[in-house]
């Protein structure tokens, strides 16, 4: 996925995307949110960890080191050099929150905005729809994470590979700095699968926001 700052969404993508959200609702009961979050956690404590692994491993092979090249080093010395590392590590995230995702394993990174994107279901609502046919588009810019979480009814219907597929186009979308694109293509995607299953009712109320939440 491109740099974030690639990826900036204007007002009038805003409106691209509302205009594709109501667009969709017209032709089916399912009801369509999106959320683009900067990133999904601080990680302030998973770096902080990975950084003391980094500086016990960085004092092992200072040992390593003055032992090949015959330079006696004190244990004392070697603790502080350690300390030292880790305490620079700290600073360096302290003041630079933007490194610390270097230090992070991607596994962990993706678990973290999985689980936001499922904070994200809940805290708007979506899983209460009336035909339990909410589905949420996530994207975590600093992770480069996607994620398209649907609520029980639609996923009685619809096989994972098709929106597997539809995270391929957004993820492509987002690599060219062209994200407000990728959400339009894939909501008008997500629309035509949900009219099959889920065709517009007489009557029916909008349940959630036509918009594209940013947090």
């Amino acid at each position: 996925m491109a740099n974030k700052d690639h990826n900036a969404i204007s007002a009038a993508d805003h409106e691209r995307i509302t205009k594709a959200i109501r667009s969709v609702e017209k032709r089916t009961s399912g009801e369509v949110f999106a959320v683009v979050a900067q990133q999904s956690d601080d990680y302030f404590y998973v770096a902080g960890f990975m950084a003391g692994l980094w500086s016990l491993l960085l004092g092992g092979l200072l040992a390593v080191g003055a032992t090949l090249w015959e330079m006696p080093i004190s244990l004392l010395m070697l603790a502080l050099a350690q300390l030292a590392s880790f305490g620079v590590f700290l600073l360096v995230f302290k003041f630079s929150p933007a490194l610390r995702l270097w230090f992070v394993p991607r596994s962990i990174a993706y678990r973290r905005a999985s689980n936001n994107a499922v904070r994200q279901f809940l805290a708007h609502g979506i899983h209460t729809t009336e035909d339990r046919s909410g589905l949420l588009i996530f994207v975590s810019l600093a992770e480069h994470y996607t994620e398209i979480v649907v609520d029980a009814g639609i996923n009685a219907h619809v096989d994972q590979s098709q929106w597997d597929a539809m995270i391929g186009t957004l993820v492509d979308h987002a690599k060219r700095g062209e994200l407000a694109d990728g959400f339009v293509e894939v909501i008008e995607a997500a629309g035509s699968l949900l009219e099959k299953h889920f065709p517009p009712q007489g009557g029916q109320q909008n349940e959630l926001d036509d918009r594209l939440i940013e947090i």
